[in-house]
């Protein structure tokens, strides 16, 4: 995860990997984002409290405000995500699917979008990047972190599962573990009341960006262009700040 500079300061170790790297280009520019895997989350059955309000959201897309009263006696899904951040495009699949799947049985899934970079702070920005990824639930957009605040959060993707009594029981960092978290999901909601859940776990093609990695043939570590937290610079030219300067590959990659 990389350091970002708000009123508060975001844990810069907290985006931790755990496993192999293999480098993906994002979509945005001036970074480079890799694909690696974080795993980390709190068994169902938990209590983490009650779930935040989100009420500090600057705008909402794809739904009318949601609000913790509007959302009592639903199993609600909230996914921190940013959107030039790799790891928080390949769980698409799998959110817009769990989003329509379950619906009708009670869940809602919003995507909490709190940016990382000064540019996914635009609501235009933002609005534009879920037309393009296709993202059809609820979009909180949390561009001053209030929600990410409330939540005590520090990750990106970050999910957190709220039982219908608005007690939040399950969270989980990263990528992976899907199984799991569907699992959790019908959990909370028979738990509520659904009926007729299947114990299939969901399974997704993916294709571009949003394909899953491939972690037996992890390269390359995660590195940014910009100079602030540019590592291990290699072109013979010195590095020109905040100017326009044509680089020439070094002989030899580091």
């Amino acid at each position: 995860m990389c350091a970002i500079k708000v009123s508060y300061e975001i844990n810069p170790h907290r985006r931790r990997f755990l496993g192999t790297a293999a480098m993906t280009i994002a979509a945005v520019p001036f970074v480079l984002g890799l694909s690696v895997s974080a795993e980390e989350s709190l068994p169902a059955g938990g209590d983490e409290g009650a779930m935040p309000d989100l009420d500090g959201a600057i705008g909402w897309l794809n739904s009318a405000p949601l609000s913790r009263k509007s959302l009592r006696g639903r199993v609600v899904f909230v996914d921190f995500w940013t959107y030039t951040c790799i790891n928080s495009i390949r769980p698409l699949p799998y959110l817009r699917n769990w989003a329509a799947k379950y619906k009708d049985a009670g869940l809602v899934l919003i995507g909490a979008h709190t940016p990382e970079f000064s540019f996914e702070h635009e609501p235009m920005n933002v609005q534009n990047a879920v037309r393009n990824l296709n993202v059809t639930f609820p979009v909180a957009i949390d561009s001053n972190y209030r929600i990410w605040q409330s939540f005590n959060n520090e990750a990106w993707p970050a999910q957190y599962l709220v039982d219908a009594k608005g007690r939040i029981r399950y969270h989980h960092f990263g990528e992976g573990d899907y199984g799991e978290i569907e699992r959790v999901i019908k959990e909370l909601l028979e738990e509520n009341g659904a009926t007729g859940l299947t114990f299939d776990a969901t399974s997704v093609s993916a294709v571009g960006i949003e394909a899953a990695p491939d972690w037996t043939d992890g390269r390359s570590p995660e590195t940014y262009i910009g100079y602030r937290q540019a590592q291990n610079f290699a072109s013979p030219e010195k590095v020109r700040k905040n100017s326009v300067e044509m680089y020439s590959a070094p002989a030899r990659p580091r």
